[in-house]
């Protein structure tokens, strides 16, 4: 006979963006115990920063009527005494920020994190989008108890996903969602099953880790000089948030027109080998190609600033035939 059912197990739950609601929700819609949910301040948005967004994970609980508490610090005291109020047995996190141990110890049953790649791999802020950059074929989600360090705690449970080879972020974001969802609440079920002595295994530090940062807009620079298949995944690592981008000059005989700054969001490979210099740009038909270090890229769908995403034949719709583009070295 366990101490704990799902209905008396006291959790809180820790999270923000979409990704972590199908979490809160799965626990929430198979009736286990969420007292309270743990999120982000709400976010100025729009030109004056004066409008106030919630998080999704807030935005959730409020409808679903779970208290929030939103900490600017996590070590401040006031929020502490608030955290301490639920007399959590169990804290969930997925998709939060990092806690000091003063929280995450702070449960009898201790804290466990779902993480969207297949630990010890990616541990980071970003492990979706470099999972698909660096051409995975599989990853997969992890549970696992907040120690000292980042993504480091003793692992309780993981579930793999394949990656097919034409799949972008939205796609294995949606498909790890799913599945992050799944394993939360195996996990809340394991801990009540073994009445919060979970087994769990130190993880693995082999000398071959992948880590996953966070990724920031010069992160994004698209580099021409490698090959076209790392290109390939580097677009659909990106694809469609934040966006991969690089910039064009337009040149009219020896002027320069200007420059453009470029997103591109799906390519192709076309297996045709190239000895232009990479960034070269070449229209044939209603097709934009682009050199790489060692065959030319199919551009299929790309932005430009201050427009809208669009497929690449519209792009080459409003070019001249006597303007010639080429893409620039990314930055050092």
């Amino acid at each position: 006979m366990h101490i704990m059912d799902k209905k008396t197990l006291r959790i809180i739950f820790m999270g923000t963006p979409e990704f972590a609601v199908n979490s809160l929700q799965s626990l929430v819609d198979g009736g286990y115990n969420v007292v309270a949910v743990v999120t982000q301040p709400d976010k100025p948005v729009g030109r004056h920063q004066d409008t106030l967004q919630a998080s999704a994970v807030k935005k959730y609980a409020v409808e679903h009527h779970i208290p929030v508490l939103q900490p600017v610090k996590m070590k401040d005291e006031t929020f502490l005494e608030q955290l301490r109020s639920y007399r959590a047995d169990l804290q969930v996190v997925v998709a939060f920020r990092m806690l000091p141990e003063v929280v995450w110890a702070m449960p009898r049953f201790g804290t466990f994190n779902v993480h969207a790649a297949l630990l010890p791999q990616y541990r980071g802020a970003a492990p979706i989008n470099w999972a698909v950059i660096n051409g995975e074929t599989q990853t997969g989600v992890t549970t696992f108890f907040l120690d000292h360090d980042i993504d480091t705690g003793k692992i309780i449970d993981r579930k793999t996903f394949a990656i097919p080879d034409d799949a972008d972020v939205e796609y294995v974001y949606d498909g790890l969602m799913r599945l992050g969802a799944e394993l939360c609440v195996e996990t809340v079920d394991r801990v009540i099953a073994t009445d919060g002595q979970v087994p769990a295994m130190p993880q693995a530090n082999t000398a071959d880790l992948k880590v996953a940062p966070k990724i920031f807009k010069e992160t994004c620079e698209i580099d021409w000089t490698l090959p076209a298949k790392r290109v390939y995944d580097f677009v659909r690592g990106l694809s469609p948030y934040p966006g991969a981008w690089t910039r064009i000059d337009q040149t009219e005989g020896a002027t320069a027109k200007s420059e453009l700054t470029l997103k591109v969001f799906r390519t192709t490979k076309t297996q045709l080998v190239t000895t232009e210099a990479p960034g070269t740009m070449i229209i044939k038909g209603r097709q934009l190609y682009i050199a790489c270090a060692d065959e030319w890229l199919s551009i299929e769908e790309l932005q430009i600033s201050g427009k809208k995403r669009m497929a690449a034949a519209d792009f080459l719709n409003g070019m001249r035939a006597i303007v010639d583009y080429h893409c620039l070295p990314k930055h050092d």
